[in-house]
């Protein structure tokens, strides 16, 4: 079929088809793939324009593509740069780290709500990281002057296993010795056979409460070797095992006894233990 009857039945250019023939009788089919291009992948827009798009994605409150795009054209224009079109612009805005978005549109708090739990160092052995913390406890119990208290129950809980390593209680408000002891108790070895954990742990974590950061306490863990790691503050989810078992603890193991007191309970017992 002559070439010129074959461009008008394919609806290519005479020219473009013996360039092709050419190719073929040179190369074979492989001539005829289409090349890639060398720049492929590549923006073609100036990195400080990248920055400035990038800046203004941050920005609250966010603004859309659209708008970004308008201003990112009129600094292009401006500074005889090439004008990105509305995919590069969006391309660039996608490619923002979030960890970067979080902070600047949603706050700070925010961030370490999404990021924290995730980039928080998992155990991978036990006795490698323990964690503390205390809770009034749902109950009301006789002291030994017959007047009714509330009393507190602290917990070592290992990060590996999440074995209780030790415990302590006591009718007052926690303090620093008040976790030496718990401290000391999840180190020795227990007289129930059943209960193995024990040893001196790697890293300690523990809240900003004026028990934890005590001196006294300092003191002790330096003693040990022991590394302590504070929470941070107004964020204590970095605590969220062992707020579970203290959680699990009260509503599981309290709720059938006498002198349970939810939350909600008006102050003081509602029947005598």
């Amino acid at each position: 079929m002559p070439p010129a009857t074959l461009a008008t039945r394919c609806g290519v250019p005479e020219r473009t088809l013996r360039r092709w023939r050419a190719v073929y009788q040179a190369d074979g089919l492989a001539g005829l793939a289409r090349a890639r291009r060398s720049d492929r992948g590549r923006r073609k827009i100036p990195d400080e324009l990248v920055v400035f798009i990038e800046g203004l994605a941050l920005r609250p409150p966010k603004p859309s593509v659209a708008a970004i795009h308008r201003q990112a054209a009129s600094v292009a224009t401006a500074r005889g740069w090439p004008v990105p079109g509305y995919t590069t612009v969006s391309e660039v805005i996608r490619n923002v780290d979030p960890a970067l978005v979080t902070p600047a549109l949603e706050g700070t708090k925010r961030y370490w709500e999404v990021y924290d739990l995730v980039h928080r160092r998992e155990a991978s052995k036990p006795n490698q990281i323990r964690q503390a913390d205390h809770t009034e406890l749902d109950i009301w119990v006789i002291d030994a002057s017959a007047k009714p208290s509330r009393p507190w129950l602290t917990l070592i809980e290992d990060d590996h296993s999440r074995a209780i390593a030790g415990y302590a209680l006591n009718l007052e408000a926690p303090s620093a010795l008040t976790i030496a002891l718990a401290l000391r108790h999840a180190i020795w070895r227990k007289s129930e056979p059943g209960w193995h954990v024990c040893g001196i742990p790697e890293v300690f974590h523990l809240d900003h409460g004026s028990d934890f950061t005590s001196a006294h306490l300092e003191q002790v863990m330096a003693d040990l070797k022991v590394r302590p790691v504070f929470t941070k503050k107004g964020q204590p989810h970095g605590h969220g095992k062992i707020e579970r078992v203290l959680e699990t603890f009260n509503q599981m193991c309290l709720a059938h006894l006498p002198g349970y007191a939810p939350v909600g309970t008006p102050t003081g017992p509602a029947r005598p233990p």
